[in-house]
């Protein structure tokens, strides 16, 4: 990969100082890792782009970067999906059955299955350790006599019954019987568990009102370019195949530096963008054509989940001894090259 960028458009078309405040988005072509490692990671993630000037139409693929004004809703959202569980005594009286048998007679039950009766007798098989007065079969009667007895064996029995009611059509549940015999149903040990980790979706709105020759060829160019960069592309001779979009490396910046404060992106696809060409409802262009007023719209989804780790990662790609942090296994590594600011995290990702 270059060390320089392709091309830069910037919107709009003027100089960027060390004070001044815009969002950088580079563009990237997909490749994974591995499997399960997702893209590789960005590499050359922010430049000196102050010099750089777009004087003429460009469309930008890999290694372009686009320059726009800090949008008007800054804002990140993290989230993590939490979902209720619950399990009664029974169920998890049945689960830590079935745990021992697996961990004690597994073995010798997957043999007995597999060769037969005639190769392996019932009487032949230990669940664990078994010495006299203590064998499976005392346990599991064991295990039934104190089931069937007192609160326990009342509730087998309403479950049995409430199944066999239920054969003829009828729409009794469990708990709704215990209520009605009893006063009471089973307790479900309702519990908040962790249950999957979620993607963040980013919304922008520009708009565009180009005020000379200039910025109207680099608007037409930045609208272009994402929507080059965001399509599917064919590869092969028959075209049987579709490779996947262009990617997106967005970052905050304050002149040459990351945004000392402002959150952090991950690699992100551009999955919905729309432009509307009459920004103030009203159809009105120059004489070349182009329209006074627009305002484009654009969806990004980040690629892979944030993880805790992320946040231990500095700004420049190293560790807190401030040598590089290689990439194995799939492991995303995010920040800006040497030229960043150093030592600032600002809020992360």
């Amino acid at each position: 990969m270059s060390t320089q960028p392709t091309g830069v458009l910037r919107y709009p078309y003027e100089a960027i100082t060390q004070n001044t405040d815009y969002l950088q988005i580079r563009i990237f072509k997909y490749k994974r890792a591995n499997i399960t490692g997702g893209p590789t990671p960005s590499e050359g993630q922010a430049f000196d782009v102050s010099n750089y000037v777009s004087n003429k139409a460009k469309v930008l693929s890999e290694d372009g970067v686009i320059i726009l004004p800090m949008p008007s809703n800054i804002q990140d959202s993290n989230v993590v999906s939490y979902d209720n569980d619950s399990m009664n005594t029974f169920a998890a009286q049945g689960v830590a059955a079935v745990q021992g048998l697996m961990g004690g007679g597994g073995k010798a039950f997957s043999e007995f299955v597999g060769r037969g009766k005639a190769a392996v007798g019932a009487d032949e098989i230990t669940l664990g350790d078994e010495t006299p007065g203590n064998t499976n079969a005392e346990k599991v009667k064991a295990a039934f006599q104190t089931a069937v007895s007192n609160d326990a064996g009342r509730a087998i029995a309403a479950n049995l019954a409430v199944s066999a009611v239920n054969v003829f059509g009828a729409n009794v549940s469990f708990n709704s019987l215990l209520a009605r015999t009893d006063g009471k149903i089973l307790n479900p040990n309702m519990e908040l568990l962790f249950n999957n980790v979620t993607l963040r979706t980013f919304r922008f709105s520009f708009k565009f009102a180009p005020r000379d020759p200039n910025e109207a060829t680099a608007v037409k160019s930045i609208i272009r370019s994402f929507k080059k960069n965001m399509a599917a592309q064919k590869t092969g001779d028959a075209d049987i195949f579709l490779q996947t979009p262009n990617i997106f490396k967005l970052t905050y910046r304050k002149g040459n530096q990351n945004h000392p404060f402002l959150h952090r992106f991950k690699d992100c696809a551009l999955s919905d963008m729309s432009v509307q060409y009459t920004g103030d409802n009203v159809y009105a262009t120059y004489s070349d054509g182009t329209p006074v007023s627009m305002i484009m719209n654009l969806t990004f989804k980040e690629m892979m989940p944030i993880y805790s780790s992320d946040y231990e990662n500095s700004d420049d790609g190293n560790d807190e001894n401030g040598n590089p942090i290689p990439f194995n296994d799939g492991q995303m590594i995010y920040g800006a090259e040497s030229n960043s600011s150093k030592n600032v995290e600002g809020v992360g990702f």
